[in-house]
């Protein structure tokens, strides 16, 4: 088949990291990239041959001959990107949150979801190996009936006062701890456990920062009886790195997760998965599967490389985070502002 010509909108720390993974898949060929940096810029016309660069996205958007773009840019930029790139019947993967507007993101998943395109949203935790074993065993009713649930997210981001200087302090720009990294915590419960009926109790505090939040708690309740909570701070400096961590309570045990290992706590005897009664632990290296090049963790691999899987087989059947999904967390995201304006302060 004849490669898929692709364009990037956003070469900064995500952007340089999609380039240098998707351009290792044989299947695509990178034609443009562009960016407002003149510092990338230069260097991408200097040492890189055959490439269109590009100041302006739209003039990429009109001016290459595309089949697909990874759009990487700040979140307020995404929907009028994907807008324009719809006018191109272009395939789309963007980086998360998606959009910074529950309206704009429907108005979106409706218009890809009518042309039949490729959409895709970076919550790159559904292409980890413990997340995707995590889920099987979910779904396999190795813990029995969920009951309850922790989902948490910690990082050193934000460790100093910021007075509102830069996009992490604005949060109509996606800034603010619950754009930023609440959004992946809320999405690990969304694809694990399922999407929550209400929203309570959601509390948020400042830190260092002033305009937005640097700590967001909230319950999520479900229909059918069960319950959890979320728990995310970018301001926790006892952390080196952003760590995911979702703990899953149920009728028949008990399981902890994150990026590296899983421990699973069971009732009984699970000789189907291998599993004995009480504790097991899984690491990573006992249950990844290759990918064939390596940036950041196998996760972000298999998610670009996906992504192109699904352009060739033109379906989005095996499309694990497709535009809907980025959808159905900013719709939780509206509600806990909501919920926290309502009855988040004393």
């Amino acid at each position: 088949m004849e490669k898929i010509k692709l364009g990037i909108i956003g070469m900064g720390r995500m952007g340089i990291t999609h380039y240098s993974i998707i351009n290792n898949n044989p299947n695509i060929k990178i034609v443009s990239v562009a960016d407002t940096s003149k510092i990338i810029i230069n260097l991408m016309t200097k040492y890189i041959d055959n490439l269109e660069v590009y100041k302006d996205y739209n003039d990429l958007i009109d001016k290459s001959n595309l089949d697909a773009l990874l759009v990487c840019t700040p979140t307020n930029l995404h929907f009028p990107i994907i807008k324009k790139a719809v006018t191109k019947n272009l395939h789309v993967f963007a980086e998360k949150p998606f959009t910074t507007k529950y309206d704009e993101a429907k108005e979106l998943a409706d218009i890809y979801n009518k042309k039949g395109l490729i959409n895709q949203v970076g919550y790159v935790n559904r292409y980890n190996d413990c997340f995707i074993k995590a889920k099987q065993l979910i779904d396999d009713g190795v813990l029995g009936e969920i009951i309850r649930f922790k989902s948490e997210m910690f990082s050193r981001t934000i460790t100093k006062c910021n007075e509102g200087s830069g996009w992490r302090a604005k949060r109509e720009n996606g800034g603010g701890v619950i754009f930023e990294m609440a959004s992946h915590a809320i999405d690990l419960v969304n694809y694990l456990v399922g999407i929550p009926d209400k929203i309570i109790g959601t509390s948020m505090n400042q830190i260092f920062s002033k305009n937005v939040e640097d700590a967001v708690s909230s319950t999520f309740l479900y229909k059918d009886g069960k319950s959890g909570t979320i728990y995310i701070n970018w301001s926790d400096e006892s952390y080196r790195k952003p760590t995911n961590k979702l703990e899953v309570f149920g009728s028949e045990g008990k399981l902890l997760v994150d990026q590296h290992s899983i421990k699973i706590y069971l009732k009984k005897e699970n000789k189907k998965e291998g599993l004995r009664m009480g504790w097991n632990t899984l690491y990573i290296t006992d249950i990844f599967k290759n990918v064939p090049f390596y940036v950041r963790g196998n996760e972000f691999t298999r998610q670009l490389f996906s992504f192109a899987d699904c352009i060739k087989e033109n379906s989005n059947e095996s499309n694990l985070c497709t535009f809907n999904d980025g959808v159905a967390v900013l719709d939780i995201i509206d509600k806990m502002f909501d919920d926290y304006k309502k009855n988040g302060r004393i």
